[in-house]
């Protein structure tokens, strides 16, 4: 027998054993989700999963998903400036956001109908963030209440809200969250009507799901997925299911919630929220200088850069562009988080970099939740975190609190970053 057929031979005599385990393994969600190595084959894996229309509802943008992409792009085109011989090896990766310590700069953003993607939902989102040590912005539009995502997870949430037409529906809304321990309040500024989605239109995708031929035959290609949707549809706006006007079957709550974007609210209409809710709040969808000042003026103690991961206004800068500039406007008056093209954790180190307090991630986390459940959920996280530790050791960095623009090296400019726009 040759070396090449005794190594091999070793190697079968080692192995036989534990192929009906490993089989068993690749046979459940921690077992699939252990296999991906990087959010694009999360992305891939989720893609696979998920019924083509579930899986472009979640991966789409609005228009022509230009501000989409250049979300990711901008992000890509900068580049890091590493120092050598720098003791790294204690990386520091914790920070502080409205007053609480997080483990990780990195939080949940704000979703809804999640349950598409799995039952578990925001449930499952929530306690991926959880494990990690950060915190979950739990969307008004979720697939569960807030009530059950407060009891089955065990750390901190923020609640999303919009600025909807019926008060009497967000004042309850409010009291609900404060009730249930949130601990601040995004309030969703760039929707005042809903954007359309080309790849919606195209897969006749509506809310609840049609039911056709195309929707069946999707369906048997992807039996995991159809046999949870069959056992536990989540198919409601759960915040709002049941309440006068909203009826208690999705078209009525679906027409009910679309009837709500306000096209007539200002900056002044902010001020009713300021007296409702006591704890901090969170102004997300800002991209302007003048805007963010304006969030200030009128009590916000959070600024989050934010163009609807490019699901609303497309071919608005992207977030990373236009990121320092905001820091400098509300230096010392208001934190400011990014949201918007995160997929590696380079790019939370570059974001930091540019003044940023924490980001947020979206997609990555739905990727992970539909390609694998709350496994798939809590891979996409650790990915991102260890990337983000990997990256600040090689890069010289030993704590995210010590970022600053002289880390980066912004496209054109040659040398370390400044507040320089990338559009």
């Amino acid at each position: 027998m040759n070396d090449l057929a005794a190594l091999l031979a070793r190697q079968l005599q080692r192995e036989l054993p534990r192929l009906p385990s490993i089989a068993r393994a690749r046979m459940t969600d921690a077992g699939r989700a252990s296999r991906w190595g990087t959010i694009a084959e999360l992305r891939e894996g989720a893609r696979r999963a998920l019924p083509r229309m579930i899986f472009d509802f979640v991966d789409g943008a609005a228009g022509d998903e230009v501000t989409a992409g250049a979300n990711e792009r901008d992000l890509r085109a900068i580049r890091l400036r590493p120092r050598m011989l720098v003791d790294v090896s204690d990386v520091t990766l914790s920070t502080s956001v409205l007053g609480r310590q997080i483990a990780v700069p990195l939080l949940g953003a704000p979703m809804g109908l999640c349950g598409l993607l799995h039952p578990r939902g925001e449930i499952a989102l929530a306690r991926a963030l959880h494990a990690v040590g950060s915190i979950y912005v739990l969307g008004a539009m979720a697939s569960h209440s807030m009530e059950a995502v407060s009891e089955q997870t065990q750390g901190p949430l923020w609640f999303q809200m919009y600025l909807w037409r019926d008060r009497g529906l967000v004042a309850e809304l409010l009291a609900r969250s404060a009730n249930c321990g949130h601990e601040a309040l995004v309030l969703t500024v760039d929707v005042p009507r809903a954007a359309a989605r080309d790849r919606d239109r195209r897969n006749g995708f509506g809310f609840p799901p049609r039911l056709s031929a195309r929707t069946l035959a999707e369906g048997a290609m992807h039996p995991r997925w159809a046999s949870r949707f069959a056992r536990d549809p989540r198919i409601e706006f759960a915040n709002v299911a049941g309440r006068d006007g909203g009826g208690v079957d999705p078209v009525s709550a679906s027409t009910y919630i679309n009837s709500q974007f306000d096209p007539t609210v200002t900056w002044n209409d902010l001020a009713w929220f300021r007296e409702q809710w006591r704890g901090p709040i969170v102004v997300k969808g800002v991209l302007d200088v003048e805007d963010a000042r304006s969030a200030v003026r009128v009590g916000a103690e959070a600024i989050c850069v934010s163009n609807h991961g490019g699901r609303q206004l497309d071919h608005a800068p992207s977030t990373i562009s236009v990121l320092a500039p905001i820091v400098d406007a509300v230096s010392g008056e208001a934190e400011v988080y990014l949201d918007g093209g995160i997929r590696r954790g380079s790019d939370v180190v570059k974001a930091l970099a540019l003044g940023a307090r924490a980001c947020l991630a979206g997609r990555p986390l739905a990727y992970g939740l539909g390609a694998a459940g709350e496994s798939g959920a809590r891979r996409a996280v650790q990915i991102l975190v260890d990337e983000l530790a990997n990256t600040l050791a090689l890069a010289g960095m030993p704590s995210v609190g010590g970022l600053d623009a002289s880390d980066v090296i912004l496209p054109g400019s040659g040398s370390q970053g400044s507040a320089n726009r990338l559009v």
